[in-house]
């Protein structure tokens, strides 16, 4: 067989089913080999979307996503899609091609150091040079992506090394176990919480596994230790639990740094430093357990003085094992904080006005949607009320990117997990700026047939920016754009297209659409001329 086969048969061998890209001629090869093969490929518009769609493949299911694309600009646009991977520990393979590297006949055209670009932004990347390497570098890429932390790697195939005849067979995946804590660690983090008057439990994306997500919902029921997470480690432990006290969305002053301002000390189950700091650290002030796959990674508002390292799900069932509840844990104060999250969530859920008020929307869709429904956030200000308010019931449910933050990703990271979980409710919020940086993916959502809503939240601007303008004083200047009519553009497309025009009316639509089948878009205005008060010394925080 030639390398192109050997690679399809490599890539089978990781469980790879299913590729998302864009081909060009230097990857034809490839291309033919993935066909005889029976591999499906998910023919994307623009390789960016298909980056986005391969790295939320991999954070749902913790097994690498695999996306195609070219050499040149089309490897160029998955620089974004690589960074977004990276950043958000999802596991990821990129495959590009590459002019002959023996015999060219082309010069230098599109040639860019792919190798070199990607270097900075994947935790592996390489070129095949021999068809006898190709066994170990898919093998070796997909252990590297799929390890803790994991992240995004890289294989450049070129199209002479692509047709080389070979004997070579695939590497099968080994059985790898992850080390367990010292024991020392162990009764260090338990001497610490036993001692503490007012313990609480900080959950953070690296939590987000099937078997420590188990480990921490028996941990906080035996242990009756409150808790909050930052917000990629949303739903982990089911948040209607009466011992949640919130997501830490905003950077400080919210009802939940209220009750990080009142502990003395903070066990920190898997989080990673590249998301916004939940907290900030001050010396002397609690003390914070770290515990995660790998040691802390120290900055100026992160140096944690115990810390855990060895397998999550093991050292917190060790933990509880050992600390147990403790009869002169005091916390009042954490109660008066949750009790006052939930009084404003239901008066801001209530609220009537239209274009519709933020916390409304979140109201509606969580009302809309089923308890293993996925809800994929693009990058805006409705994020912060989303990561806020939205209540998850189960892991992985509200997925939004608080590590790179890039817009563009809602609408591709809502066809992947469509892909990924084909009988469950799928929904993807986006802000009419991230919608228009990948919108023309609602052709590949019709043309895979998938049943799916997409909400545009609409404010004729970028948002977020214009919020951070206005806290600076500044004029609103650069801010404001204009819109396609949003229903004639996904008609357009072959979805079906709603304006709603009351808050009433969108929690309607919204059930329809999810009943009926198909790609909708919801137009959805929305009224962001509270934020100033509310994301700052309002109605967020306690008076």
């Amino acid at each position: 067989m030639k390398a192109s086969d050997l690679f399809v048969k490599a890539l089978e061998a990781e469980g790879v089913r299913s590729v998302y890209g864009l081909p060009g001629e230097e990857n034809l090869d490839l291309l033919e080999s993935m066909r005889t093969a029976g591999m499906r490929l998910v023919v994307t518009r623009h390789e960016q979307a298909a980056g986005f769609m391969a790295a939320t493949q991999g954070r749902l299911t913790g097994r690498a996503g695999v996306c195609l694309a070219t050499l040149g600009p089309g490897a160029t646009n998955l620089v974004t899609a690589a960074a977004y991977a990276q950043l958000g520990a999802m596991p990821m393979v990129m495959l590009t091609g590459q002019k002959p590297i023996k015999v060219s006949k082309q010069g230098h055209f599109q040639i860019v150091d792919v190798v070199g670009m990607m270097r900075p932004l994947t935790k592996s990347t390489r070129t095949l040079v021999s068809a006898e390497h190709v066994p170990s570098a898919v093998r070796e890429a997909f252990r590297r992506a799929e390890e803790e932390r994991p992240g995004a790697t890289h294989l450049e195939l070129p199209e002479d090394v692509a047709r080389e005849p070979t004997e070579a067979l695939p590497l099968s995946p080994g059985v790898a176990r992850r080390p367990v804590a010292d024991e020392s660690s162990i009764a260090q983090a338990v001497e610490a919480l036993a001692s503490a008057r007012r313990p609480l439990l900080m959950i953070g994306a690296g939590a987000n596994r099937k078997l420590t997500s188990e480990m921490l919902r028996a941990f906080v029921d035996r242990v009756g230790l409150p808790f909050f997470s930052t917000q990629m480690g949303k739903g982990v432990v089911d948040e209607t639990h009466p011992l949640w006290m919130g997501t830490a969305a905003l950077s400080d002053g919210d009802f939940v740094h209220r009750a990080i301002e009142a502990s003395d000390c903070i066990l920190n189950v898997g989080h990673d430093v590249i998301e916004k700091p939940p907290f900030v650290m001050r010396d002397g002030r609690r003390t914070v357990i770290h515990l995660n796959f790998s040691s802390a990674e120290v900055d100026p508002v992160y140096f944690p003085q115990v810390q855990v390292t060895g397998d999550l799900a093991n050292a917190v069932w060790r933990i509880a094992e050992g600390v147990g509840p403790r009869s002169h844990w005091d916390f009042t104060p954490f109660e008066k904080s949750r009790a006052g999250l939930d009084a404003q969530f239901v008066s801001g859920a209530a609220d009537d006005r239209f274009p519709i008020y933020p916390a409304r929307l979140v109201a509606e869709v969580r009302r809309a949607m089923p308890e293993d429904g996925i809800v994929c956030l693009d990058n805006g200000m409705y994020k912060l009320w989303f990561a806020r308010y939205y209540r998850c019931r189960r892991p992985n449910t509200l997925l939004l990117d608080n590590a790179l933050a890039t817009m563009g990703a809602g609408l591709p990271s809502a066809i992947a997990a469509k892909l990924v979980h084909p009988r469950r409710k799928v929904v993807a919020v986006c802000g009419d700026g991230g919608f228009m940086m990948n919108s023309q993916e609602l052709e590949t959502a019709v043309r895979l047939k998938l049943d799916l809503v997409v909400i545009v939240v609409r404010d004729d601007g970028y948002g977020m920016i214009r919020w951070k303008q206005e806290e600076m004083g500044l004029p609103d200047f650069g801010m404001t754009l204009g819109n396609p009519d949003f229903v004639r553009y996904a008609e357009a497309y072959g979805a079906r297209g709603h304006r709603p025009s009351s808050a009433t009316e969108f929690g309607a639509t919204l059930t329809r659409c999810l009943e009926s089948g198909g790609v909708h878009v919801i137009d959805l205005p929305i009224d962001y001329t509270d934020t100033a008060r509310a994301l700052g010394a309002g109605p967020l925080v306690e008076s």
